[in-house]
């Protein structure tokens, strides 16, 4: 790779190379010094060691990512190389988890009435409708974030826009239940926008799409927006009548 091999060819090449000289040179080889073989044992030594590396992504690297890598040296030095992978594996998949649950988030719109506000082409909401969009996928990590949902005393309907979310495991199967569970006891019903196939499925498995009911699913947030401003007005004629 150091003189410019780029192709199977090299690599080949190299490998016949190695043949040649244990087959054919390896008792010229056994005359070498032993000096001399660990001064080549420590010069391949220093090359594989990536010190520059290293020291490079001490100085860039995210506080967790260098606190892994320690870590993960010290045990190959202590104990041995797969220890030392087993636990940097498990360590990455926990401090992953932690950044993809801050990435997270669960918000709810707000309207400006300010004729100078910048926010143009809003959509139009009912007083009574409520929409909340989160975006990122729904784990144990951010099941906490659900329960900050809230309604008000007269909010009827709660949209929750999901075209953000790609995927949905059991915890946050769960955390749903219990926003269904915190609406029902509110008078508030549940309508979803832009659910993805994978929390679709997951919703369905679960029996929550049952549970909420087909139509209260929708296609996209202006659809989700129609179906709860209708009804109202259903609900509005059959309070008149």
């Amino acid at each position: 790779m150091k003189n410019g091999g780029r192709t199977p060819v090299a690599g080949m090449t190299h490998a016949l190379v190695l043949l040649i000289v244990l087959v054919f040179f390896m008792p010229y080889a056994a005359l070498i010094p032993m000096p001399t073989i660990a001064a080549i044992l420590l010069h391949v030594a220093y090359n594989m060691s990536g010190w520059r590396n290293f020291a490079h992504l001490c100085k860039t690297a995210s506080r967790g990512a260098v606190a892994t890598l320690l870590l993960t040296f010290a045990l190959t030095v202590v104990f041995d190389l797969v220890v030392a992978i087993a636990v940097g594996m498990l360590i990455t998949v926990v401090l992953f988890m932690k950044m993809v649950s801050e990435e997270t988030e669960v918000r709810g719109w707000k309207y400006y009435c300010d004729e100078d506000s910048e926010v143009t082409h809003l959509r139009e909401l009912p007083e009574s409708v409520r929409v909340y969009e989160i975006n990122g996928p729904m784990f144990f990590g951010m099941t906490d974030r659900i329960s900050d949902i809230s309604v008000k005393s007269f909010t009827k309907y709660l949209i929750i826009r999901m075209r953000g979310v790609p995927s949905l495991d059991s915890t946050g199967m769960n955390a749903l239940e219990n926003l269904y569970g915190y609406c029902r006891e509110n008078g508030v019903s549940l309508i979803f926008s832009h659910a993805n196939e994978q929390p679709m499925k997951t919703m369905r498995r679960a029996g929550f799409v049952d549970m909420v009911g087909e139509d209260h699913f929708r296609s996209n947030i202006d659809d989700a927006i129609a179906y709860a401003r209708k009804l109202l007005d259903e609900e509005g004629e059959t309070a008149s009548a």
